[in-house]
């Protein structure tokens, strides 16, 4: 049974209406097996929750970069609000524990998919919205997304960051090979590690190789970064 007042306590917000909390955690598949329809599903509360996310990240970083051009703006706001950056955020106070999902939805893994995780997390921004207004959403988001800006700008961005050190050193191509495979077809774990001229400079785990290569380069990043 999940229990919806932990996750309050973790975010450090109380609902004044709690039915709120309740739709932000249901995704489409229990809504549908409790038979709500599509509107009782998190899907427009995550509509929502979008904008005001856009809109607080977009005020931090014009008054934290106030010599950057509207490009690199916009650059480092899609690294602050995209699907990966999102689901790393959740994952770091357990959010997608309290995911509210259809039995379907649960066994095939759906608990692991950052799809669904930053989509959940984006609609539990709304319901904030709602319940408490745009200062307790600033809140939020200031605690869960932007209290490491950097760092979540430097892993959305690790495998391009790394090819860019890679040829100022004009060294050979990097190359990325799975080194590990675990876990069902729908819960999968993959260990992926980063090298150049066989000398391993970093490894990830991810639920896809993607997200295992892009864990790689962050940690390789990170190695080359203090040398």
């Amino acid at each position: 049974m999940i229990d919806l007042h932990i996750l309050e306590e973790k975010i450090g917000y109380r609902f004044r209406d709690f039915s709120l909390l309740r739709h932000a955690m249901s995704h489409s598949s229990y809504a549908n097996e409790r038979k709500k329809g599509k509107l009782g599903s998190n899907e427009r509360l995550e509509f929502l929750g979008d904008a005001v996310l856009e809109l607080v990240c977009s005020e931090y970083l014009y008054e934290k970069y106030p010599e950057s051009p509207e490009g690199e703006l916009t650059r480092k706001r899609s690294s602050l609000v995209c699907e990966p950056t999102l689901s790393l955020c959740a994952r770091e106070f357990g959010f997608e524990k309290f995911l509210l999902l259809g039995r379907g939805e649960e066994m095939t893994g759906g608990r692991m998919r950052d799809s669904l995780v930053s989509d959940g997390l984006e609609a539990l921004i709304g319901a904030i919205f709602l319940d408490g207004g745009l200062e307790h959403a600033k809140t939020f988001i200031y605690k869960t997304i932007l209290n490491d800006a950097g760092k979540r700008q430097l892993f959305y961005d690790s495998k391009t960051i790394l090819q860019e050190m890679v040829q100022e050193k004009g060294s050979n191509p990097l190359v990325y090979r799975v080194i590990g495979e675990e876990g069902p077809d729908h819960d999968k774990r993959f260990t992926v590690e980063v090298s150049i001229d066989q000398k391993k400079l970093g490894e990830g785990v991810g639920h896809t190789k993607k997200a295992a290569e892009q864990a790689a380069a962050y940690q390789a990043v990170c190695t080359l970064g203090k040398q």
